[in-house]
């Protein structure tokens, strides 16, 4: 006899998540609870870096919201997958009043990751993926150890290195920042 695979959703998630409160961070993964491994130092440092930047930028041009590493958005459903990118912003057009106090039913438009030593290429890749099948425009990905950002769209990816500067097209217009300024030394 095969034992049967729960499959959990995002409302079991999120009634998880509250029931815990701050002792572990989770995602929902097709319906399947995946614990997150708190960052470290160096992981924090530049997500806090790269998300004071485009809160910035959209906060001072009305664009949208941001939001940070604790904020769940649904991917997809039947069964759900919610990630929490350690960026992620969505338009105003989109959201054009408050977000709502369980998780986004949606996915950003934008969504940056931070990988940490712990993270592999297949879970980043993965993580991707997910993020643009679920109707996310541009994803960052942001590697501390070699200074360089993986940028993502459905069109493609290529890479920027500390000599480029960081650009948020479409997304986020006019958004520009040196990739040198996201890395503290």
């Amino acid at each position: 006899m095969v034992a049967q695979l729960r499959l959990y959703t995002a409302g079991d998630l999120w009634e998880m998540s509250r029931r815990m409160g701050d002792r572990e961070r989770l995602e929902l993964v097709k319906g399947e609870i995946q614990a997150m491994t708190p960052s470290g130092g160096r992981h924090g440092e530049v997500a806090i870096e790269i998300g004071a930047f485009i809160r910035t930028h959209v906060k001072s041009r009305q664009l949208g919201r941001v939001t940070g590493a604790e904020t769940g958005y649904i991917l997809s459903t039947d069964p759900d997958t919610v990630r929490a990118p350690d960026v992620g912003f969505v338009s105003s057009t989109r959201a054009p009043g408050p977000l709502p106090e369980s998780f986004i039913p949606y996915a950003p438009d934008l969504a940056v990751e931070v990988v940490s030593p712990h993270d592999t290429a297949t879970k980043i890749h993965q993580k991707v993926v997910e993020y643009l099948r679920a109707g996310t425009q541009l994803v960052w990905v942001l590697y501390p150890e070699s200074r360089t950002v993986a940028v993502h769209t459905s069109d493609g990816a290529h890479t920027l290195t500390e000599e480029n500067t960081l650009d948020g097209g479409d997304v986020l217009p006019g958004f520009s920042v040196p990739v040198r300024e996201i890395f503290p030394e």
